[in-house]
C-alpha cells in the first residue's frame, strides 16, 4: 500500500527542522550570502541539534536516520538557506563511502571523530580536467610499503577549507579508466594543502576550495573498501545523496514560491493585488504543481533506498526534474517581483543564484540525462543494492 504520512516522529523532525531554519539561518542567510560568511556558530548549533550527520550509525555515535528522514530535514535547512545546509550536510556526501565500504576499524576513528565534536569532511572526486569524466582524474595513489601515497589536486570541494578529513578518489592503475580508481580516508593533518577558497555567484555561505595533496602520505588501512572498486564506491554514493539534492532544490524552490505568493498578494497593479491577474496565477499554479511534483520524486527515491532497494533510475528523476524546478520557480519569482526581484534588497534574486549550482553539482542536468535514458532503454530489476 502506497502511503505518503509522515509517522509522528518524521512531523517532529520536519518541525524541529524547519524552526532551525526560520529562526536560525533565515534572519542571517542574506547577510551571510552579501559578505561569504563562513557559518562556524550555525553548524555547531545544528550539530548540537543532530541535524548533521543523519546517517551514521548508531554504532558510531551518530543518530542513524533513514534517507527520508534525512531528505525531510534537508529540505527545511534549505528553506531557509541552501548556502548554510550545503556547509551542514556536507559530512553526509563525505562519510557515505565509509559507511559504505570501510572497515570497522576506520568507521570508528572517522565517523567517530563527527560524532564526538562538530568537525567536518569533504569529498574529494572532481578535478579541473575530470567534472562528469570522472574516469579522466589524474590524482593517483601508489602503494609505497605500509603506506600510500597521494599526489594530486581537487577542485570545487565543499567545506574543503575546515575540513578534518577528506574522502579522495585516485587513481590506482593508470591504464584501467574507471576501473582503476579507488578511495581513501586522507587526514588533513597529513600535509593536506588548501590552495583558495572560491569566490561564487550563489551559495556563498558555503564554502568551496582547491585541494592539492602533495606526496601525502597516508596508512594503508586507510584504503576504503577494495582496490581499483572506487569507480562503483562513487556511484552508490551519489545514487544515496542525489536524494538529498533533490530535497535541497525543492526547498529553494518552495521558499521561492512562498516569497512570490507573498509579494503578489502585496504588489497593486491596474487597481488590484497582482495575485489577482490570470497571468500570474498560472505562474503561481505552474510553481506550486512542480514543487509537489519534486517532493514527491524525492520522497520515492529516498524510501526506495530505506527498503533496500536499487534507485538509481529515480534519484536520477529526482534530482534533475528538482533541480531544474528550483532555476525555473526562481526564475519565475523574480519576474512576478519585476525590476524589484533584480535587486539584492529582494530576497528572490538570491534564490535564483543559489538555485543555479543545483544543475551543476553531483551530476550536471544532461549526466542525470544520460543516466535516465541509459536506465530506461536498459532497464535493470530493482534489487537491494551491493555492499562496496
Amino acid at each position: 500500500m502506497v502511503d505518503f504520512t509522515l509517522t509522528d516522529e518524521q512531523k517532529n523532525l520536519r518541525e524541529m527542522a524547519h524552526d532551525f531554519a526560520k529562526n536560525e539561518m533565515r534572519p542571517v542567510a542574506w547577510e551571510y550570502d552579501r559578505d561569504g560568511t563562513w557559518p562556524e556558530e550555525i553548524i555547531k548549533k545544528a550539530w548540537e541539534l543532530q541535524l548533521m550527520n543523519n546517517h551514521i550509525p548508531a554504532e558510531y555515535g551518530g543518530v542513524g536516520l533513514g534517507y527520508l528522514d534525512g531528505c525531510i530535514i534537508e529540505e527545511e535547512l534549505a528553506w531557509g538557506c541552501s548556502g548554510i545546509q550545503t556547509s551542514v550536510g556536507c559530512n553526509g556526501l563525505a562519510t557515505a563511502p565509509l559507511i559504505l565500504g570501510g572497515s570497522h576499524e576506520l568507521k570508528k576513528e572517522y565517523l567517530g571523530r563527527l560524532t564526538e565534536e562538530p568537525l567536518l569532511a569533504s569529498f574529494c572526486l572532481t578535478e579541473p580536467d575530470a567534472g562528469s569524466d570522472v574516469s579522466g582524474m589524474k590524482t593517483t595513489a601508489v602503494k609505497k610499503g605500509d603506506k600510500w601515497v597521494i599526489n594530486g589536486s581537487k577542485c570545487f570541494i565543499t567545506n574543503g577549507t575546515y575540513a578534518n578529513f577528506y574522502t579522495v578518489y585516485a587513481k590506482t592503475d593508470k591504464d584501467a579508466g574507471h576501473r582503476g580508481i579507488s578511495a581513501f580516508i586522507v587526514p588533513r593533518d597529513a600535509g593536506v594543502v588548501v590552495d583558495k577558497k572560491e569566490d561564487k555567484m550563489g551559495q556563498r555561505a558555503s564554502n568551496t576550495a582547491t585541494i592539492t595533496f602533495p606526496e601525502v602520505e597516508i596508512p594503508a588501512d586507510h584504503l576504503i573498501g577494495e582496490e581499483n572498486k572506487g569507480f562503483k564506491l562513487a556511484m552508490m554514493t551519489l545514487d544515496r545523496t542525489r536524494p538529498g539534492v533533490a530535497a535541497m532544490a525543492t526547498g529553494i524552490a518552495r521558499a521561492a514560491m512562498e516569497f512570490a505568493i507573498d509579494y503578489s498578494k502585496e504588489r497593486v497593479q491596474f487597481g488590484v493585488p497582482i495575485a489577482m491577474h490570470q497571468a500570474i496565477q498560472f505562474m503561481i499554479a505552474d510553481m506550486a504543481t512542480e514543487v509537489e511534483a519534486s517532493r514527491l520524486l524525492t520522497w520515492k527515491a529516498a524510501t526506495q533506498l530505506d527498503n533496500g532497494e536499487r534507485n538509481t533510475l529515480v534519484s536520477s528523476h529526482a534530482k534533475r526534474f528538482a533541480a531544474d524546478t528550483a532555476m525555473r520557480v526562481a526564475t519565475d519569482a523574480v519576474q512576478i517581483y519585476g525590476g524589484y526581484g533584480f535587486i539584492k534588497e529582494y530576497p528572490v534574486e538570491k534564490l535564483m543564484r543559489d538555485a543555479k549550482i543545483m544543475q551543476l553539482y553531483e551530476g550536471t542536468a544532461q549526466i542525470q540525462r544520460l543516466v535516465i535514458a541509459r536506465e530506461t532503454l536498459l532497464p535493470r530489476r530493482a534489487e537491494a543494492p551491493a555492499a562496496a
